[in-house]
């Protein structure tokens, strides 16, 4: 008999007690995770629509809000060890998890491809001195493109334990630098931060508005928590780790996010460094680089999984084939598509909600591998379909709530008329 390489990615099995990975190395994963340029922009926008408490109440309210969604998911991952297509087999049935599976894959995709653009872009517009308009990319835009996404691919395909190095350089850099710039930046200003807050924002956004743009920043991303989380030693660590580096990494990339846009009317860290002076305008390339590079990494790693359980082909395989399809479209994806990603942000919450519910009322039932799986469970595709609807039509509360609300309930009521 052949020799079969073991999965260290556990594609479609349990992670073994050998699998897991020490606390402080899932930490490092699930906080680089969170180190998301789109979470900046979101900081600026709070920013201009509230005064610092206000600013520090959203942040607060959501962070208290995310961290409950995906700290509940984190659980679910580490105590069963599946990644989140395979959860949605018992939840969706096993032809029906290629619905979450397809929306996670194409949503991270995406983002993969709108994060390599973020890069290149500000690169080839600051350091290379082009011009660049949605209608035109100089072929030095591409270039650069096709490098990060080569090496971005390169790091997703070798899996879990390439995620887990590239987070131990990434995050204490980003996190170093990003935070000795904002200080500078605030040290430079000729207001406090208190005072400058009060200065730019209009009043146009309220506490509860603004804990739905910090929610909504991270939700989707969030949803493929036990695909990472799964790796922890126990579900308690799972847990307390992923709210922990959730709260602690949107908040950091908020507040890097509102100095940027209060103190030199910029969207991100990444021009606050190219303002401040010499050393850190170099240094700057490097911070967005690896700032990008930690969430498109666990972005096309959760896109490879879900491919993988649609088309049975491996993960390896899959994160190559999407790295790819991601790469070739990423500048039209960057000038095109972000306001279609923002609505499908709006239809990941309503999966995650499913199948925290489903855990929690059949969980025996996710601790066996001998159990009858159902091809299509209706009631959890109705309460996604529903959900999402809700989650982007109605303008009262917190849009990824309202989706989490119907759809929980969509499956309670079916799962009780079967």
């Amino acid at each position: 008999m052949a020799y079969k390489k073991p999965d260290v990615d556990f594609t479609s099995s349990r992670v073994t007690p050998e699998g897991r990975k020490s606390n402080i190395s899932m930490f490092m994963v699930m906080l680089g995770f969170t180190f998301f340029s789109a979470s900046m922009w979101a900081g600026q926008k709070l920013a201009a629509g509230l005064d610092f408490g206000g600013f520090i109440g959203a942040l607060i309210l959501g962070g208290i809000i995310l961290g409950a969604y995906t700290g509940a998911l984190g659980y679910i991952g580490a105590k069963t060890g599946l990644t989140l297509d395979m959860l949605a087999h018992r939840s969706f049935g096993r032809k029906g998890s290629w619905l979450p599976s397809a929306m996670i894959s194409f949503t991270q995709m995406g983002w993969f491809g709108v994060g390599l653009a973020m890069f290149a872009i500000p690169v080839a517009q600051e350091f290379l001195g082009l011009e660049v308009t949605p209608e035109h990319m100089p072929y030095q835009g591409y270039i650069l493109v096709a490098i990060a996404g080569m090496l971005m691919t390169a790091s997703a395909y070798f899996g879990i334990k390439s995620l887990t190095l590239i987070s131990w350089i990434a995050v204490p850099m980003v996190g170093i630098l990003g935070t000795v710039a904002m200080i500078m930046a605030i040290h430079r200003g000729d207001a406090t931060l208190v005072e400058q807050f009060s200065r730019v924002n209009d009043g146009s956004l309220t506490i509860i508005a603004g804990a739905g743009l910090v929610i909504g920043s991270f939700v989707s991303g969030g949803t493929a928590t036990p695909n990472f989380a799964r790796f922890s030693k126990t579900a308690k660590i799972g847990c307390i780790v992923t709210i922990v580096a959730f709260f602690l990494g949107n908040s950091l990339m908020f507040f890097f996010g509102a100095a940027s846009s209060i103190y030199v009317g910029g969207n991100d860290i990444f021009e606050v460094m190219l303002n401040l002076n010499q050393i850190l305008f170099y240094l700057s390339v490097l911070v967005l680089g690896l700032n990008i590079w930690t969430t498109n990494d666990n972005a096309l790693y959760s896109s490879g999984l879900g491919l993988s359980n649609i088309f049975g082909l491996s993960k390896k395989t899959m994160v190559l084939i999407a790295g790819i399809i991601g790469t070739v479209t990423a500048v039209w994806l960057y000038w095109n598509f972000c306001g279609w990603l923002n609505i499908l942000n709006c239809t990941l919450p309503p999966i995650g909600a499913i199948l925290i519910v489903s855990y929690f009322k059949n969980r025996n039932e996710y601790m066996s591998d001998d159990v009858h799986i159902s091809n299509v469970n209706w009631a959890s595709i109705i309460g996604v379909i529903l959900g999402a609807v809700v989650a982007n039509l109605v303008k009262w509360g917190i849009p990824s709530i309202n989706g989490m609300v119907i759809a929980a309930a969509c499956y309670i009521i079916g799962s009780k008329r079967r």
